[in-house]
């Protein structure tokens, strides 16, 4: 397979020769009001590292005169660092927060009565008359609280693979068979 220039068609590295983009590529950020000129490698200046780079702070910002969105190993590894010591200061902080590596929940995408269903199960005390993003704001915060114990959750997986069915199920009486 031919690549123009070290690149797909979307404009991305597909990294089957070298992790680098093509050598006349430098790095598309200017620090500090002076634009950097170690080569580019394959780690792109996306809206989430952007604005992880406006939200500690970072001297950064993109070259509007550079035609292709690729930082320097450089640049990664300050972002990267940034973005560790902020969630080491968080932990420490508040041991009760989930880790910023875990994917945020959106539990406003579950049905009215699947939360609803939720926070009579779990008897999750609220006002009455919430809407739904307010239910699942709510419904959010306890999920995340929940203590979880991880060696009896991978011994539930293993007995519900090997009995075909639900564990669950089976305790609260609703077994179908």
């Amino acid at each position: 397979m031919q690549r123009g220039g070290g690149e797909s068609t979307n404009g991305f590295s597909t990294g089957e020769d070298d992790s680098r983009g093509p050598p006349d590529q430098i790095c598309c950020l200017v620090d500090d009001s002076q634009r950097c000129c170690r080569p580019a490698g394959n780690a792109s200046y996306s809206k989430r590292i952007q604005k992880i780079v406006t939200q500690r702070k970072l001297k950064l910002h993109l070259d509007h005169n550079a035609r292709h969105i690729y930082i320097c190993d450089h640049h990664k590894g300050v972002i990267q660092s940034a973005r560790s010591k902020r969630r080491r200061k968080d932990s420490e902080e508040d041991s009760n927060e989930t880790d910023t590596e875990h994917p945020e929940m959106d539990l406003s995408q579950l049905q009215i009565y699947t939360l609803r269903r939720y926070k009579r199960h779990f008897k999750v005390q609220t006002r009455p008359g919430l809407n739904k993003a307010q239910l699942s704001d709510i419904l959010l915060k306890h999920f995340k609280a929940l203590p979880v114990s991880e060696k009896d959750v991978i011994n539930n997986f293993y007995y519900t693979v090997k009995t075909d069915g639900n564990k669950l199920d089976i305790k609260n009486g609703s077994d179908t068979t």
